[in-house]
C-alpha cells in the first residue's frame, strides 16, 4: 500500500469532483439525453483518462518536462476544442430530434483526455508526486492507475446524474435553453482557469 494513500485519495477526489470540462459536459449530456445516451461520454472519460495516467507513469511525464512546448500546445488545442464544444452546446435545441443525437461520442471524449488541460495537469502532478522510480515503482504506478479509473468513473457518473436530476425541473423549452446556455458559459469559464 502506498504510504501516502490518504493524501493521494483526497487529491484525486477534489480534482475529479470539482467542475471541469468533463463534468460540465456530463451534466449537459445527462440533462439533455439521459443516462443511457451519456454512457459513451462516461466510458470515454474513464478509459481515456486512465490511459493518459498509464502513459504518464511509463514515462510521458518526463517527455513533458524535457519538451514543455508539447504540454503548452496540448493546452491550446484543448482550449480550441472546448470553445467548439461550448458553441455546439449553446446552439443545441431542445426538440425531439435533438434527443436522438448526442454530440458527445466515445472516441472524441477518449481523445480529448489528452488535450484536456485540467486532466493533463492533474495527471502530471499525481504521477510526479506519488510514483517514484525504484523498487516500489510498479506497486505505486498500479495504485495510481487504479485510482484514476475508479475516481474518474465515479465522478463523471455523479455529474451525469446531477444533470439528469435537474432535468426533472425542466418544464419548458425556455428552461432547457437556459440550462444549455449556462453549461456553455461554464465550459468557457473553465478554459479561463487554465490560463490564470
Amino acid at each position: 500500500m502506498h504510504p501516502e494513500i490518504l493524501s493521494m485519495a483526497l487529491f484525486w477526489i477534489v480534482a475529479a469532483y470539482t467542475p471541469g470540462p468533463n463534468n460540465i459536459v456530463a451534466s449537459y449530456s445527462g440533462f439533455n439525453f439521459g443516462i443511457k445516451k451519456t454512457l459513451p461520454h462516461i466510458f470515454g472519460v474513464t478509459f481515456g483518462f486512465t490511459f493518459l495516467i498509464f502513459l504518464l507513469t511509463v514515462g510521458l511525464v518526463n517527455v513533458f518536462k524535457i519538451f514543455p512546448i508539447i504540454q503548452v500546445s496540448l493546452k491550446y488545442f484543448g482550449s480550441l476544442f472546448l470553445i467548439y464544444l461550448a458553441c455546439k452546446i449553446y446552439v443545441s435545441k431542445a426538440d425531439k430530434e435533438n434527443k436522438n443525437d448526442n454530440p458527445v461520442k466515445f472516441i472524441e471524449t477518449f481523445l480529448f483526455q489528452f488535450l484536456n488541460p485540467k486532466g493533463v495537469l492533474i495527471g502530471i502532478i499525481i504521477v510526479s508526486t506519488y510514483v517514484e522510480y525504484g523498487e516500489h515503482y510498479l506497486m505505486y504506478a498500479t495504485q495510481v492507475i487504479f485510482f484514476a479509473f475508479a475516481i474518474s468513473l465515479s465522478s463523471i457518473t455523479f455529474w451525469t446524474f446531477v444533470g439528469k436530476y435537474l432535468r426533472k425541473f425542466a418544464t419548458n423549452e425556455k428552461y432547457i435553453k437556459y440550462f444549455n446556455c449556462v453549461m456553455s458559459v461554464l465550459l468557457l469559464l473553465s478554459i479561463i482557469t487554465f490560463y490564470i
